[in-house]
């Protein structure tokens, strides 16, 4: 049976997202990710560390964080605390950076410098210290009796960034759309990362992140993610589209508004044709979903984790369950 994950962006208020994470734990999720980009949602921190509160099982991460607005000592802090008040269900998903930067004119970092951040992250839940890049100055984590376990996991979809995460990573966010052949392109490249580290593929845990919307109308559904597909193909893709496709890609790489990253009303989510739908997103009715889910159960993934879309001011909750509900029958 594939793991159960959900993306979750701090689009309403605390209270709101602590309803859903104690609906995910009761319906078996594995691990609910919260979107870090502070100009457009609320903050990823406080909101992880309100919905740890009660908990038992669920483990937390994000989906994803970045070593740019958040210095490498306050990411080891955070998931360090997180860590500890969960008893070890934490996991820190980082990747170069987004919204969070691009929302403030930033450029995301270099897969290099991704690369080190990674590195002095693991040597500050080690214990040890690391050299702050501005002052000169070493600093460690003063508060931890000994070394703590954080696994990293970097979100990915280009070739690149994704043969790193396979060389470096403890596991790999994989945004590459829901098409078998993208998928397979995607473990490939991981694959060949985790050779030059002696590793296999069986040493990483691949999480497949992909924007959802369940919905007996099958238009309807796929209206729901388009903003989100929209994003998926503003990267570097695994695999080529067909020729006509790359024609609306470029459409919508040129036009992307990072202030509606993921917003269901977004202009540029008009440009997505819903063949780039079928290829990048899981939307349908429940038929079409739990035939997609089918497709890709086998492929190597070892979680499925969606990104529920629903009309502003519409619970989440039926999406929720209702991905729930085909997983159990997969």
């Amino acid at each position: 049976m594939l793991s159960k994950g959900i993306g979750l962006f701090p689009t309403e208020p605390v209270g709101a997202m602590c309803d859903y994470v104690r609906l995910c734990e009761d319906l078996g999720y594995d691990n609910v990710w919260f979107g870090d980009s502070q100009n457009i949602w609320r903050e990823s921190s406080v909101v992880m560390g309100a919905a740890a509160v009660g908990t038992e099982r669920i483990v937390f991460g994000t989906g994803v964080t970045n070593a740019v607005t958040r210095h490498r000592s306050l990411l080891a802090s955070t998931w360090a605390t997180l860590a500890e008040y969960t008893g070890g269900r934490a996991v820190l998903g980082i990747g170069t950076g987004d919204s969070s930067l691009r929302t403030m004119g930033l450029k995301p970092l270099k897969l290099a410098e991704l690369e080190e951040a990674i590195a002095e992250l693991r040597a500050l839940f080690r214990g040890g210290e690391v050299t702050e890049a501005t002052s000169g100055a070493d600093y460690h984590l003063n508060y931890l009796d000994g070394p703590i376990e954080v696994p990293i996991y970097i979100a990915a979809s280009a070739p690149k960034i994704l043969q790193l995460s396979g060389r470096i990573a403890d596991g790999v966010i994989v945004l590459v759309g829901t098409a078998p052949h993208f998928i397979e392109a995607a473990l490939e490249r991981i694959e060949a990362g985790a050779k030059e580290s002696g590793r296999t593929l069986d040493d990483l845990r691949i999480v497949l992140w992909t924007p959802t919307a369940i919905h007996e109308d099958s238009r309807e559904a796929r209206d729901l993610v388009r903003a989100h597909v929209s994003r998926v193909v503003i990267r570097p893709l695994p695999a080529p589209v067909e020729p006509h496709l790359q024609e609306a890609v470029d459409r919508i790489r040129s036009s992307y508004d990072y202030y509606h990253h993921m917003d269901t009303e977004a202009s540029h989510a008009d440009l997505v044709p819903d063949e780039l739908v079928d290829l990048f997103a899981l939307a349908g009715t429940p038929a079409e979903c739990e035939k997609r889910l089918s497709q890709i159960k086998g492929l190597g993934v070892d979680q499925v984790s969606i990104v529920p879309f629903v009309r502003p001011g519409q619970s989440k909750e039926s999406t929720i369950r209702a991905f729930a509900d085909i997983a159990s029958r997969i």
